[in-house]
Formats: structure tokens, C-alpha cells, sequence
């Protein structure tokens, strides 16, 4: 009997159509809706006030780099010392016949410094005197070719830096040296690179060539690298702002940028005093809490 009540049963569920299932759900959904309470609604959180935004200023740190190959330490001199004597010992011999006539004065020289570098590689011969060796060798033709030849090197040391000048741009050619301006902040005289504000509208890299242009004047021929700052300083207002609503500080972004060619040439109003100055000499100059801000942007040579 079950079977014939459940088969019948799923013939009239079938033979119903299915719009007559969705009114009963859709009844269902409106009776619970009613009986259910209605939900409270939260009270809206007032909006939080905005922090203040900072006063946006950009500073280029002007390089000069350097014009003279550093000075080898004594190790990087032996190191090399080495590897030029164990070059020579295994290079093959340079065919001099190809290149200098038989008995000419180019090929006597030729010979004569080919000597010159062998002592100077590997040392007089085997059981011979320094000094003997070297009056023994030299002979008429390469005492005449010493007499003509005279080497002139300039000195490695600039007149600037006998005369402790701080404005050459010819100080320190083995060392990087930096812009520094000589300005006076909160009363009291203060040693910065070159710093300004940005404009409305303005990109940074934009404020900080126009910056640079008004403070150190046109005389210099520059070159900002790239876009993109190098390094972020915030520096804390001294005083209170006057409004809560007020910058409490100021965010500095560092441009690096090479100097061609041309000086420094002050207005006398935004700056009273330059100097390019190493790492070594900027850190005596400067604030303790602005060398912290600017120390890891400086090259160590």
C-alpha cells in the first residue's frame, strides 16, 4: 500500500507545475521576514579628522666627482706589481723585427726600454750588483734617449689644497666632493645642501633644478640623475604649529646631481657662504641629526 501511496504521491508532484513551489517559497520568505524583529541599525562613526600633511620640500646633493685616479694602497700596489711580472714572464716575446728597421734608433730604443721594464719586473740578473747591473746595462744609446726624454708629471696635489681653498672645484681630485651652502635657519647659522620648496603643480624633480638654479645662479652647467629621489628626510617642527590642523613637520627628498662644468655664483640672500667639502668634512659642518639624514647618501671615496 506504502508503495502505491508514494508512487501516486510523486505523480500529483510531478503533475504540478513549478510556479506552484516558488509561490510557496516566496510565502514562506515573506512570514519569516515578518515575525523576525528588525535590526537595529548602528550608529555612524563620525568621520576622522584628516593628520596633517607635512610641508614638502626637495634638496639636491650636487657631486663633483672625482677627476684623478685614487692612490693605490700598498697591498692593491704589490697585487699589481705581481700580476704585471707573472703577465710578463708568460707573454710571448714581441716581434720587434716586424715593426723597428735593423740597427735603427727605434729599435735601439725600443730594446733599451723592453730592459728597463725587465729590471724594473724581475730585478737585476742572477749574482749581479743593483747598481753595478743598472751602469752596466745602461749604454751611450739609452743615456742619450734619457737625456732626450724628460717626463713632466703634474702633482697629484692641487695649490687648492695647499691653501686649504674650499671653494676650488679642483680640491680633492681623488675624493668626491660635495655641495654645502651657507645659510641661516632659527637664528643661527646652519651648513645644508642646497633646499627649497615645491610649488603647486610642481614635480619634485622640477623644484629641485629651479632650487638649485636660484640659489647657486645659472653659471653652472648641472645634471640631476634621474627622477627618482635617493633619500627621505623628516625634520620635526621646532615650534608648534598655530592651527592643530597645521604641519608639525617637514619632508625633505634628496635629488643626487653631477656638476659639469661652471661654479657656484651666490645671490647673497639665500645663501651666505658655499663649500665642496668631502664625507669626512661634511659631517664637522653639519647638525648631528642632518648628518644622520643624509650620511648613508654620500659616497665613502
Amino acid at each position: 500500500m506504502s508503495n502505491i501511496i508514494s508512487s501516486s504521491c510523486r505523480r500529483n508532484i510531478k503533475a504540478r507545475p513549478l510556479s506552484f513551489f516558488r509561490g510557496i517559497a516566496t510565502q514562506e520568505a515573506a512570514s519569516t521576514s515578518a515575525s523576525a524583529p528588525p535590526t537595529p541599525s548602528l550608529p555612524r562613526k563620525k568621520a576622522a579628522d584628516k593628520a596633517p600633511q607635512p610641508v614638502l620640500q626637495t634638496s639636491v646633493i650636487l657631486n663633483r666627482s672625482p677627476i684623478i685616479t685614487r692612490t693605490p694602497t700598498p697591498f692593491e700596489r704589490a697585487y699589481f706589481a705581481y700580476q704585471a711580472r707573472i703577465q710578463r714572464a708568460l707573454h710571448n716575446p714581441f716581434p720587434h723585427e716586424l715593426y723597428f728597421k735593423p740597427g735603427s734608433l727605434l729599435e735601439a730604443r725600443f730594446n733599451a726600454e723592453e730592459r728597463r721594464r725587465d729590471r724594473k719586473a724581475f730585478g737585476p740578473g742572477f749574482g749581479a750588483d743593483a747598481e753595478s747591473a743598472k751602469e752596466k746595462d745602461v749604454g751611450a744609446t739609452e743615456k742619450q734617449f734619457g737625456q732626450e726624454e724628460e717626463e713632466n708629471t703634474v702633482s697629484r696635489v692641487h695649490a687648492s689644497d695647499l691653501s686649504g681653498d674650499v671653494k676650488s672645484l679642483d680640491r680633492n681630485g681623488q675624493r668626491n666632493v660635495y655641495l654645502l651652502l651657507k645659510k641661516t635657519e632659527g637664528g643661527k647659522e646652519v651648513w645644508t645642501f642646497p633646499r627649497g620648496g615645491v610649488q603647486a603643480g610642481e614635480l619634485l624633480h622640477q623644484a629641485a633644478e629651479r632650487e638649485l638654479a636660484s640659489q647657486c645662479g645659472e653659471a653652472m652647467d648641472t645634471w640631476i640623475v634621474g627622477r627618482h629621489p635617493i633619500g627621505l628626510a623628516e625634520i620635526q617642527s621646532a615650534t608648534p604649529p598655530a592651527e592643530p590642523s597645521g604641519p608639525s613637520k617637514t619632508s625633505v627628498f634628496f635629488f643626487k646631481a653631477h656638476i659639469l662644468s661652471g661654479q657656484v655664483t651666490l645671490d647673497g640672500q639665500s645663501a651666505a657662504d658655499f663649500a665642496w667639502l668631502t664625507k669626512e668634512e661634511i659631517s664637522e659642518r653639519v647638525d648631528p641629526a642632518y648628518w644622520n639624514d643624509v650620511k648613508d647618501m654620500l659616497s665613502d671615496f
